[in-house]
């Protein structure tokens, strides 16, 4: 079977959403036309048989906008009420376009110590169990109220690590990373005409890894580092990743059917590939060049 067609039969599947994918960059409102969209999508997987866990990004920037402060005034101390009045707004819409199709949600906030400690790590796996087995969703997100950068077991400080340690603790068998970003390039398209898109990647090594670039909006709090660190999490795991863009977000759709979308990231049981596969330089992927 080809590598992308296997995708078609995961059943488990972590998907994390990031801020600028499901809130307006301009004003950290939410959009609601592509959230109710993003719920139709996972609605389709559900009623295929799949279980689907989200891990959703924008308490932050919706509380902050709720609150009516600037990017500028953002404190830890500012941020954490800005998560905390965010987190509700957020969860009362998913609840909300959820119902409308029958189905209930379950919020789940993570610290580092609900995967770390040894204890939390086994109460947190038989709450997912229990909540997956009932047909609830779980909706992730890391308790950023409460968060601190403890030295024992510190903070998540990104969602795409926290999407990666949760599909790990509940076996997952895909983790979809929906961001800003089509995949990983070799190198900044916008300024190196070379660059050259991956498609497939089969090990995360030093070369992979300076591909990594900042964050690319303001919204955000991961870049392809951040990504890449998910990813090595992910294949340890067995747990195949792609990442891909979210901006239409039916993409997900594209990847569930096996379509060449994003990149795919092969977790450690697969032989068919020994080499990343690399797309040619040609115009198509210039033209739709993003920052990574």
């Amino acid at each position: 079977m080809k590598l992308r067609e296997s995708l078609k039969d995961k059943k488990r599947i972590v998907i994390k959403v990031g801020s600028s994918t499901i809130t307006y960059p301009e004003t950290g409102n939410i959009n609601l036309d592509k959230l109710e969209k993003f719920v139709r999508v996972l609605i389709n997987l559900l009623n295929r048989g799949k279980e689907v866990i989200v891990v959703s990004s924008g308490s932050i920037p919706i509380g902050r906008t709720k609150l009516g402060l600037s990017a500028g005034e953002m404190t830890d101390a500012t941020k954490k009420a800005c998560a905390a009045v965010g987190q509700g707004r957020l969860m009362m819409i998913y609840e909300k376009l959820f119902s409308e199709y029958g189905y209930l949600t379950a919020q789940m906030l993570l610290t580092k110590e609900s995967i770390m400690d040894a204890e939390c790590r086994v109460n947190a796996k038989e709450a997912f169990e229990e909540i997956i087995a009932r047909h609830i969703v779980p909706i992730v997100n890391e308790n950023d109220a409460i968060a601190v950068s403890e030295e024992l077991y510190g903070i998540f400080g990104d969602n795409d690590t926290m999407a990666a340690q949760v599909a790990e603790l509940i076996n997952a068998d895909l983790l979809i990373l929906m961001s800003d970003i089509e995949g990983l390039y070799t190198d900044d398209p916008r300024k190196n005409p070379k660059a050259r898109f991956v498609h497939t990647v089969v090990r995360v090594d030093e070369e992979l890894e300076s591909m990594g670039k900042g964050a690319g909006t303001s919204s955000g709090t991961g870049g392809m580092h951040t990504k890449l660190e998910a990813a090595k999490i992910a294949m340890n795991a067995n747990c195949d990743m792609v990442i891909a863009n979210g901006d239409n977000i039916y993409t997900i759709n594209d990847i569930m059917m096996g379509k060449k979308v994003g990149t795919l990231f092969l977790s450690k049981h697969h032989d068919e590939l020994t080499e990343n596969e690399l797309a040619p330089v040609v115009p198509e992927y210039r033209s739709k060049a993003k920052l990574i």
